[in-house]
């Protein structure tokens, strides 16, 4: 049997006595599990992230919260997040995909449950946070555990399809929040959204295989074949034992500074500097549509009871519900087109759209006047386009530009640099909306996403169809 690389046994096709053969490389029981698996952390994210939104009202009325003390509440997770992506990811590359898999889960199963009893804002703060670092390791472990056990073919498309259980979880997180609002209308309804069932994916995933990729980079070519026959079903696998050239040889130490350094530092601004100015408008808008909505149609402020605050609640929630189908549709779309027109074009058209959809939003508002149907026109428009584009392309491009020694690292620091600007709009957007209003806010986050479209095109790096070890 002659020796073969990781990824050549995953793109082999199949072929049989007489010719008949396979269009594509087939996907194991193994693989399929993988990527059921790897959709957890994204679908949680989702629910927990944008059901925030809608919790934000009952708890800040529940704990008398100050604007400051609602600013820590939002950017809590998203700070969490940050730090769980830039800390927690690189321990990907030290000690191995499934480790930091399994972990982060258990985590946030701890976390959630403190959130649910939080007794006041900082319990509350502190949970959110914990809960931020378990979603912020899954960034990029999720990322390379389905990337690293997949045909380049369709690795856009599991990627993303993975991804989109963060729209699908937002979805249903308003629409669930909105069912749960109407049953139980009190202040204390919010803690129910935070008892999500992670134990099964903890369970689950005790039963995947390392990643090969990783265990040849490390030199453990034997653990490596057998965890390939474990991923693949078969028994005939003998892997080269593939060495790093000593020019531009990467560091097996996962050094940080390395990802700035030659051309490793075009893959960096390209996977993180995009990844930031999308954060900036996308959990701006996911998180306070609820809010805008019911600021611009709920009851008056002056009516400030707990009837009213549940009132405008549910209103929000509901119409966010219906600004969310944009975001399912958009991610549908990005599955359907990330392998055929590829990454860099569509995150182009991606942020471009943005931008329109932003400055339709903000006609709404314009002359004091809130014109609902213009309004969510412009959200829907938004939602759609950021998640065919930047929402979903970023993701997707920061777990494949990397080499496989620093690709946690390189993922987990472009998804840190993301939530740095999800951080910045989550604590601001509530200060500027009021200060500024959604005529003159909108329209900043605009061009930030049209700076994101040109920053996108002057570093592009275009990965569909390329082999995870060719890129």
């Amino acid at each position: 049997m002659t020796p073969r690389s990781v990824q050549a046994y995953i793109e082999e096709v199949p072929h049989w006595d007489g010719g008949a053969t396979l269009t594509g490389p087939p996907l194991s029981g193994m693989q399929w599990l993988v990527w059921s698996l790897a959709t957890a952390g994204k679908f949680f994210e989702g629910l927990i992230v944008f059901m925030g939104g809608i919790a934000l009202p009952l708890v800040a009325e529940q704990f008398a919260m100050t604007s400051t003390d609602k600013g820590l509440v939002t950017a809590a997770t998203l700070a969490g997040i940050l730090i769980g992506a830039l800390a927690l990811g690189g321990l990907a590359d030290r000690f191995g995909r499934k480790p930091v898999f399994i972990g982060e889960m258990v985590l946030l199963a701890v976390a959630l449950l403190a959130a649910a009893c939080s007794p006041g804002t900082t319990a509350l703060v502190a949970a959110l946070f914990v809960i931020g670092l378990a979603l912020g390791a899954d960034y990029p472990t999720a990322h390379l555990v389905i990337s690293e056990s997949i045909p380049a073919a369709v690795r856009g498309r599991l990627v993303l399809g993975a991804f989109s259980f963060q729209a699908l979880g937002a979805v249903l997180g308003t629409a669930i929040a909105a069912v749960v609002l109407a049953s139980a209308p009190n202040l204390n309804a919010w803690r129910i959204f935070y008892l999500l069932p992670v134990a099964p994916v903890v369970w689950g995933r005790l039963f995947l295989p390392e990643s090969s990729h990783w265990l040849v980079s490390q030199g453990k070519v034997e653990r490596a074949e057998h965890q390939l026959r474990k991923l693949l079903g078969r028994k005939d696998v003998q892997l080269l034992a593939v060495e790093i050239a000593e020019e531009g040889r990467i560091q097996r130490s996962s050094d940080w500074r390395s990802l700035y350094r030659g051309k490793l530092q075009r893959a960096t601004i390209l996977a993180s500097v995009p990844w930031f100015l999308q954060d900036l408008s996308t959990y701006g808008i996911g998180i306070f549509t609820p809010v805008i909505i019911a600021a611009a149609f709920g009851a008056s402020a002056k009516e400030h009871t707990v009837a009213a605050v549940i009132h405008n609640d549910l209103l929000g929630a509901r119409g966010t519900a219906l600004v969310d189908l944009g975001f399912l549709v958009g991610i549908a779309c990005a599955i359907a087109l990330a392998d055929r027109w590829g990454r860099i074009p569509l995150q182009i058209i991606g942020f471009v759209g943005c931008a329109l959809g932003l400055l339709l939003a903000a006609a709404g508002s314009l002359g004091g006047q809130s014109n609902l149907p213009v309004i969510v026109a412009g959200f829907v428009l938004f939602q759609f386009m950021t998640n065919l584009g930047p929402n979903a392309q970023t993701y997707l491009l920061a777990g494949e530009v990397f080499p496989t020694p620093v690709r946690g690292l390189g993922a987990g620091l472009a998804a840190a640099t993301g939530k740095v600007g999800a951080v910045l709009t989550a604590f601001l957007f509530p200060i500027l909306l009021a200060d500024w209003g959604t005529e003159r806010l909108l329209p900043l986050l605009a061009i930030t996403s049209l700076v994101g479209a040109a920053i996108t095109w002057a570093y592009r790096i275009e990965t569909t169809g390329k082999a995870m070890d060719a890129i």
